[in-house]
């Protein structure tokens, strides 16, 4: 899909620039910019959305110029994202040649909405320069339910534990922290698999943004629906004290995808607030990396 957008763009610019061929030169150019960066309108109104819905929040508020930095900051990261390493590499570093070092927690690698595993490229690469081994899914069907992920996300968890004889710690983005939240309350022996567990920027009470979406996993993660409220409560039954002790949860209030900001925290969890960072440019922070490689479940097994 994300392939057929770029190709479809690429045509689209070309064929403007045949058409127009001949008129003004501004006007040429900005088709042509239009077409290519229109994007950066549809993310414009997303931040302005962000101000106006944190005004109640009580994360601390972005200023309009932390707002105005972080949208330029998405501007940047999105076509490296969505129009490269996601249409074109993801099958880029595979798993299986990650290495495998016995005694050291592997990572295991959730994306969000409408991603896939070269979401993870920086964090691959990082993690191979290091020693540590990784496994990662794709979460298909891409519009379907989140709980049609368990399987995926079990069968990565599972090799990732194979691959070093220890827990793995799971690191998930976006949605991937609702799908692994799913598959941790699915799987009865999820304690033991699973080392730690750290999100970033997902939409643990839901978004104001999933108003809008009509896709099943898009309605699942609206503010306090009912496919919400059935997982808190499946938690509760579960683990009536401490359910989110193992979770450590980075968010922002510059995202421009789950907010109000605090929507992205858990009750009892190392809730870590990132400022001025935006949602997809979240993942790659220096702050966001670091820290979750250096948090307690890697000291003694990881060199910095």
């Amino acid at each position: 899909m994300q392939q057929l957008i770029v190709f479809a763009t690429v045509g689209l610019v070309a064929g403007w620039v045949a058409w127009s061929w001949g008129r003004p030169g501004w006007v040429v150019a900005a088709g042509g910019a239009l077409l290519l960066f229109g994007y950066a309108l549809v993310l414009g109104l997303e931040f302005f959305a962000v101000a106006h819905v944190n005004r109640r929040d009580p994360a601390p508020r972005a200023t309009i110029r932390t707002l105005m930095n972080a949208w330029w900051r998405e501007v940047l990261v999105a076509p490296r994202v969505f129009s490269w390493r996601q249409p074109f590499r993801w099958r880029g570093l595979p798993d299986n040649d990650a290495g495998t070092l016995a005694g050291q927690p592997a990572v295991v690698f959730v994306h969000g909405f409408v991603c896939n595993r070269g979401f993870w490229l920086p964090w691959m690469r990082t993690l191979r320069s290091r020693g540590l081994p990784y496994t990662s899914v794709n979460l298909e069907p891409v519009f379907g339910s989140i709980d049609d992920y368990i399987p995926l996300i079990d069968d990565a968890v599972r090799r990732a534990h194979a691959l070093t004889g220890v827990a793995p710690v799971l690191v998930c983005h976006s949605m991937g922290g609702l799908a692994v939240r799913a598959w941790r309350v699915a799987t009865p022996d999820a304690d033991t698999l699973a080392r730690h567990i750290v999100t970033i920027g997902s939409p643990h009470h839901g978004t104001w943004l999933a108003q809008f979406s009509h896709v099943p996993n898009g309605r699942q993660m609206r503010q306090n629906g009912p496919w919400l409220r059935a997982l808190r409560q499946s938690e509760a039954q579960r683990w009536p004290t401490d359910a989110y002790a193992p979770f450590t949860c980075w968010y922002s209030s510059a995202d421009n995808i789950v907010f109000p900001a605090s929507t992205a925290t858990l009750p009892g969890a190392d809730n870590r607030f990132v400022h001025g960072q935006p949602h997809v440019a979240m993942a790659f922070a220096d702050e966001v990396m670091e820290g979750t490689l250096s948090l307690p479940a890697f000291q003694g097994r990881l060199s910095l």
